[in-house]
């Protein structure tokens, strides 16, 4: 069964967990856009930096949850290492209707058992992909949404707030939106990995090439014209074509390694999506001139540290 209150006491006040990279965007989009936000994180420097800007402050989940109207909309934004004990800590706070949104790259299948823990307590779960990086977070991102049709359709509004034109999609029941953001993750992986062993082809050739104008160049209208293509041109001008002070190793937070285990639950061949896995896995012991490229990708879209 599936437990909500009127949207019109909820739609412009929301809970944020988590001020890292993401939330702290996100937390800053829906201010401007007229949502009130109580906003906590474990660190209470953070929250107080938050505080100067008119963010309203909680400096535990029991301030959080006595701050905000109920039926109270949470937005969770921290890591999947970190969600379980988040989680066990926030539910006893919570009561029937309220809505936990789990907006951080969580695994699908735990996603699919929290919604199911969630339900048996009255309490709605949404699990979304939010891809976008911190630019995404801040300006509008791409949302893949999963949980109950009919909590989705309640918080529409919001998702459509957060996310670029058109950028924001249903995809189905509990734990379909953090599936779809796993592939999506996996994919990058394998687009990547392209990139970087191409450019490494590029580097090595006898042509003695300028990398930031072959970048440039393949970015007007070439088939592989893309916004990785271009962030890679904007790293070229940031740290010269050698990519200096990049490492060449690459670091890896899951989801590739998620994909490429579900696709072999599923019985799919993924030889790309696997051996970008392994790349990122042996580069620890074999930085590259291709790990440099996917360093500096990785810095560009999600400001992952390149050292």
């Amino acid at each position: 069964m599936v437990y909500n209150a009127d949207m019109k006491n909820i739609q412009k006040e929301i809970g944020l967990i988590g001020l890292g990279k993401m939330g702290a965007g996100v937390a800053r989009q829906l201010k401007e856009k007229g949502y009130k936000v109580v906003v906590y994180n474990r660190t209470s420097e953070v929250v107080k930096s938050f505080e100067k800007e008119g963010f309203s402050g909680a400096y535990s989940l029991k301030e959080l949850a006595e701050k905000i109207s109920t039926p109270r909309t949470v937005w969770v934004m921290v890591t999947h290492n970190a969600m379980d004990e988040m989680l066990k800590n926030l539910t006893p706070l919570l009561q029937r209707g309220d809505t936990v949104i789990d907006a951080g790259n969580s695994p699908f299948k735990d996603s699919m058992e929290r919604s199911k823990k969630f339900a048996k307590k009255g309490i709605n779960f949404l699990d979304v992909g939010f891809s976008g990086g911190p630019s995404g977070a801040r300006n509008g991102g791409c949302l893949m949404i999963g949980g109950k049709k009919e909590i989705y359709k309640k918080y529409e509004k919001l998702f459509k707030d957060l996310s670029v034109v058109d950028g924001y999609k249903y995809l189905g029941d509990r734990g379909a939106g953090h599936f779809v953001k796993m592939i999506h993750n996996g994919i990058e992986y394998g687009m990547m990995q392209a990139i970087g062993e191409g450019f490494e082809v590029l580097k090595k050739s006898k042509f003695k090439l300028n990398l930031k104008d072959v970048a440039n160049l393949y970015n007007h209208a070439s088939v592989i014209e893309s916004r990785l293509v271009g962030w890679l041109e904007k790293a070229f001008k940031q740290h010269t074509e050698n990519l200096d002070g990049v490492s060449g190793t690459v670091a890896h937070t899951g989801e590739g390694e998620w994909t490429v285990k579900t696709a072999k639950e599923l019985k799919v061949p993924v030889k790309i999506l696997e051996e970008s896995f392994k790349f990122r896995v042996n580069s620890k012991k074999k930085p590259s001139y291709t790990g440099k490229v996917v360093s500096a990708l990785r810095e560009q879209f999600g400001g992952h540290s390149v050292k």
